[in-house]
């Protein structure tokens, strides 16, 4: 491909060399550098790839895009861009041929019920014949193929690469989940999404690596808002406001507001077979009864949100109760068949704003005991630490704190963070470090009549611990406890 095309929607200098020549591809790691290359340099937060650019052109990249001065050979073409980020999305898009063009897109931003969105969306509109790709935290879905994902937005490139792949494999739809930092760091840049859609907003990756605070979180939110021809949005958020704030689309909102397009309401609680759910009826742009096996008011936000996007598809009432009764997201209220007795579930559920969501929502059910087991990340938040063990000590019966991904730092110093926010309410706790142990201990200590929550880790099989991922599948664990307690049905 010749470079004029890639530069096509880009605003550039050249610096040195001549842009009318030919590349082979794109790369924006030097490891992946091959002849022909164009290597973007990117300023991360732990390198800065402009360090790379002249071991790059050494492997035979022909061209760079850069921020900054680089030091190459003359026969190197030298591009200067205000923005590399930027820059690397739009290269990307044109070389994939504009992928997005060919694809009805929708994005999904908020703090929370992004995963579980995603996945009814795919659901339903599969279920209308409809060919959906999904792009999140948990995976990448292109027909049968499912990728592990590594962030919940991938890289600009890896984007446009997916919709690449999704289109030649038929699918006329994506959804995915948009993050703020994918937003902030122009993972998302490129294209136009035909939908974007605002779930809601707490306070959540607000630190030195992530968002320097509330208001560049809410900011970068709402770029997804300058970026998409449709827009949809919890009305009952508090943000909703500064979320719209500079929006460029049209708007459409749903929630249990009067002043909602689409508006919930006689919100029941349902227990049927050991499942808890819930049951509410829409009524505005879209009239009908809806049950979903997925307990509290969160199900009723989220089974909402993919209501509002499928209603523009001309998915009829039929196909999204059918879809809603289908519907199960590894990691997000996911139920674990241990025992009739008791109740034992997994999910995500790894800031104050989710947890206390989550059991706010099961003690409605009212448990003999509600148990929450969970432990906070490494090398992030401390104030998370504090919230979270506040938010189980005064909701949950019994508190069992322990280790979660500890990542760079020492897996007890975490866990007394948390107890000191446990001790900020009167809560009953006890600290396992070991997490495997902590499981056994809860389902080993079960009463009839509980509901236990393993919380934090949701789909994740592993547990990262000074920068190396140990396997750990807390499917697995609690399978081999019940099976050697004889709990299983």
């Amino acid at each position: 491909m010749n470079l004029t095309r890639l530069l096509q929607d880009i605003n550039y200098a050249c610096i040195q060399g001549d842009i009318n020549r030919e590349v082979s591809g794109i790369a924006y790691d030097s490891r992946k550098v091959s002849c022909g290359t164009v290597f973007v340099c990117i300023s991360g937060a732990i390198a800065d790839g402009h360090v790379f650019a002249a071991d790059a052109a050494r492997k035979g990249a022909v061209v760079i895009i850069a921020e900054k001065s680089v030091d190459v050979p003359d026969n190197v073409t030298v591009i200067k861009v205000k923005d590399s980020r930027a820059a690397l999305a739009r290269l990307s898009a044109a070389y994939f041929g504009h992928p997005a063009k060919e694809l009805k897109t929708i994005g999904i931003t908020g703090t929370k019920g992004k995963t579980t969105a995603t996945y009814m969306v795919r659901s339903m509109l599969e279920a209308s014949g409809i060919k959906t790709g999904l792009i999140g935290t948990i995976e990448t879905i292109i027909g049968d193929e499912h990728i592990p994902s590594a962030n919940t937005t991938p890289e600009s490139y890896v984007v446009q690469e997916t919709f690449r792949k999704m289109a030649d494999a038929g699918c006329k739809c994506v959804v995915m989940e948009v993050s703020s930092q994918g937003l902030m760091l122009h993972r998302t840049s490129g294209f136009t999404f035909d939908y974007g859609i605002f779930t809601n907003l707490e306070p959540d990756h607000i630190g030195p690596a992530e968002h320097k605070d509330l208001d560049d979180y809410i900011h970068c939110k709402s770029l997804l808002f300058r970026q998409c021809r449709h827009g949809i949005f919890n009305a009952d958020d508090s943000h909703l406001e500064e979320i719209l704030a500079g929006h460029t689309c049209d708007i459409e909102t749903y929630g249990f507001s009067d002043k909602a397009d689409i508006r919930a309401s006689n919100v029941q609680l349902l227990e049927k077979k050991g499942i808890l759910g819930v049951t509410y009826h829409l009524d505005g742009l879209i009239n009908m009864d809806v049950e979903i096996d997925i307990p509290g008011k969160f199900s009723v936000y989220n089974s909402m949100t993919a209501i509002a996007i499928c209603r523009h598809f001309g998915v009829s009432n039929d196909t999204i109760i059918k879809s809603l009764a289908q519907i199960r997201v590894k990691g997000r209220v996911e139920l674990l068949d241990i025992s009739p007795k008791f109740t034992v579930m997994i999910d995500y559920a790894h800031n104050a704003m989710s947890l206390e969501s989550l059991l706010t929502t099961l003690k409605e059910y009212n448990p003999a005991r509600l148990v929450c087991l969970f432990g906070c990340g490494g090398n992030r938040s401390r104030e998370r630490r504090f919230e979270m063990g506040e938010v189980s000590s005064r909701l949950a019966d019994f508190t069992v704190v322990t280790s979660d991904n500890p990542r760079n730092e020492e897996p007890q110093a975490i866990i007394d963070d948390i107890v000191t926010g446990v001790r900020r309410a009167n809560g009953r706790y006890i600290t396992i470090p070991d997490r495997a142990e902590a499981i056994r201990y809860v389902i080993e200590n079960a009463l009839e009549g509980d509901v236990i929550v393993l919380a934090g880790k949701g789909h994740e099989y592993y547990q990262e611990i000074k920068g190396k991922k140990y396997h750990m599948d807390e499917r697995e664990l609690a399978a081999d406890v019940a099976r050697d307690g004889n709990f299983i049905k």
